[in-house]
């Protein structure tokens, strides 16, 4: 069976550059008519190509939700993905004292001890420590620098990662 891949939208693939004071929601999609979002100017299409070569499932990891199939999945070039369906009420507060991004315990039980790749600018290290102690297949929680986002360099990282648990 494939890997999964859980892909976070903001920071990862709509950098926020150098600036201050910007929130995760800053991105969220604007739906009203005719309007665009003018962050996503800083989409880089090549990510679309490089995602789509990779061997496993892409998964929008996301607040986005299905907005990052209407608006993100057609300006990078990827087909309708699946999108991570996030509990109603998470403990934040359980989590928060293990150190723990509200997506970790959903995505653990999402991979259903299939390998994974997590990509997200919010990733620390009490999910690595939960995410190994609470995960039975592979994972690879990869951190991206929100001021800068995914590089192609990083898709050599995934491609390694995904290839190494195929042997």
């Amino acid at each position: 069976m494939d890997a999964l891949l859980f892909l976070d939208v903001d920071g990862p693939l709509i950098p926020f550059g150098g600036g201050s004071g910007q929130d995760s929601d800053a991105s969220l999609p604007d739906n009203g008519p005719g309007s665009t979002n003018p962050l996503m100017a800083r989409l880089d299409p090549a990510l679309g190509p490089l995602l789509s070569a990779l061997s496993c499932e892409l998964v929008w990891a996301t607040t986005w939700m299905d907005e990052a199939n209407r608006v993100v999945s057609p300006a990078l070039g990827l087909p309708t993905l699946t999108v991570m369906d996030w509990p109603e009420s998470p403990d934040d507060r359980i989590d928060e004292w293990f150190g723990l991004h509200w997506k970790t315990r959903a995505l653990v039980e999402r991979a259903g001890g299939r390998s994974f790749i997590w990509i997200d600018d919010e990733i620390g290290d009490g999910d690595r420590e939960w995410v190994c102690a609470h995960h039975p297949g592979r994972a690879l929680l990869y951190h991206v620098d929100h001021r800068v986002g995914l590089r192609p360099s990083d898709f050599q990282i995934f491609s390694a990662w995904l290839d190494s648990g195929s042997m």
